[in-house]
């Protein structure tokens, strides 16, 4: 009998959940943003007042049964994903949403030893803004509202919007719903193309100021003719056009970072064992390594993490899994192991020694002979942003010259910028 009650405890639930999420779905498609943000902020911030007293009579009936904090939070962020999802497809409601999700800051704390609805609600509520779905949710606040207000904080976390490799774990959880993931999906490709037409028009920019320097009578005429365009990047101008260069360029005995990965794909194939595999691929990165660097601790580490990885594998082929199970053992390594425990001894320190241009060369390097890696490396940053969110950029400047760094190789080998003007002149 008792689980015939708790069963349809849950199916209760479950239909007075959807009695408010109708409403959201209902009114969303006849009523402004506007009224829909009053109406979120009457029902959950206020708790009372509200103008739907069925809709009402769902909430209370839900926080007197959910004693589980955890299955408030997930109703509560879906309710917030109803409006967000449907807002972001449409510009003249973007601001709807940063409007939404500011009404999470700041809550009045609920009153001690009352048990009313409003008072359960705002403890709820306030509870919610402790977990991580709400931080994902503030993300992607400061991801929307830059597109109106570009953000001029020094926080690192207000740099969000410019990283959209980040996106997929900065702003989405385990349980996202399809919807949100599309949302994000979509702000991410937008995000992508937006910066690659940006960067594409800077680099034509300061080729055709190459091509005119070369004649000095007609320079300053030309000069004037040609609109300047911003960096799109935090770097320098000179730290872009170096960065761009080695990305593009050649590195390693005359070969860009393309080829060298082609070559070592093209050994590799016929590579019988793993353990020969690792061997190879030690030797791959090597290469890139700043001679009077290698010679010290870093490279006796390097070899034996290749080493002690999978050992009892060594003799069998080198299928798909045990590469990629070495690639991401690899950024562990050079990067962060996990968000518990966030040192990155090793990646300051390559950074320190070698520069950050060519230390996020050698991560693109095992990117592009293992490409499945790429969203771990891509998860490995998030863990070093979400662990220096709340610095300041000058706090922390590495830190940003990397992200900058990884953008624009990721863009350089994975987007559909074209750059190529930029090899028949040397940018200053």
């Amino acid at each position: 009998m008792n689980n015939l009650h708790q069963s349809y405890s849950r199916q209760q639930g479950s239909q007075e959940e959807q009695v408010i999420y109708d409403y959201f779905l209902q009114h969303i498609r006849t009523d402004t943003p506007g009224q829909l943000v009053e109406d979120f902020r009457r029902l959950f911030i206020e708790g009372r007042g509200f103008r739907d007293i069925e809709v009402y009579t769902a909430l209370e009936k839900i926080i007197k049964r959910k004693n589980n904090e955890y299955q408030f939070n997930h109703f509560f962020n879906r309710c917030c994903h109803i409006l967000i999802n449907h807002w972001q497809m449409d510009v003249q409601s973007y601001s709807a949403i940063p409007e939404l999700i500011g009404l999470l800051e700041n809550l009045a704390p609920p009153r001690s030893g009352y048990q009313s609805a409003a008072n359960r609600v705002r403890y709820l509520v306030k509870n919610f803004t402790q977990c991580e779905d709400n931080v994902k949710l503030q993300r992607l606040a400061r991801v929307i509202n830059n597109r109106l207000n570009p953000d001029k904080s020094d926080l690192v976390g207000n740099l969000i919007h410019r990283y959209p490799y980040l996106y997929n774990h900065c702003l989405l959880g385990d349980e996202s719903s399809q919807e949100h993931q599309q949302t994000v999906r979509k702000i991410k490709t937008q995000t992508e193309k937006r910066f690659e037409v940006n960067l594409s028009r800077y680099v034509t920019y300061k080729v055709r100021l190459a091509q005119i320097s070369r004649s000095p009578e007609v320079a300053q005429e030309k000069s004037r003719i040609i609109r300047p365009v911003k960096n799109p990047t935090l770097l320098k101008d000179k730290e872009l056009n170096q960065a761009l260069k080695h990305y593009m360029g050649t590195v390693d005995g005359g070969h860009t970072y393309k080829s060298l990965s082609n070559n070592f794909l093209t050994h590799t194939v016929h590579t019988k064992t793993f353990g020969r595999y690792k061997d190879d691929l030690y030797e791959y990165i090597f290469t890139s390594l700043d001679p009077k660097y290698s010679k010290g601790q870093f490279n006796k580490n390097l070899y034996n993490l290749l080493q002690n990885t999978l050992p009892e594998c060594n003799n069998q082929r080198p299928t798909e899994f045990l590469m990629l199970r070495t690639s991401s053992q690899l950024m562990n390594f050079l990067v962060v192991e996990n968000g518990k425990k966030p040192e990155h001894y090793v990646f300051v320190d390559m950074i320190s020694n070698m520069g950050v241009t060519r230390t996020m060369g050698l991560l693109l390097k095992v990117v592009l002979v293992s490409g499945k890696v790429k969203p771990y490396l891509e998860k490995r940053f998030s863990i070093l942003f979400n662990h220096y969110e709340s610095f300041t950029k000058d706090g922390v400047p590495s830190l940003v010259k990397s992200l900058e760094n990884l953008q624009l190789a990721f863009s350089v080998h994975f987007g559909k910028v074209d750059l190529s003007c930029l090899k028949q002149v040397k940018m200053r």
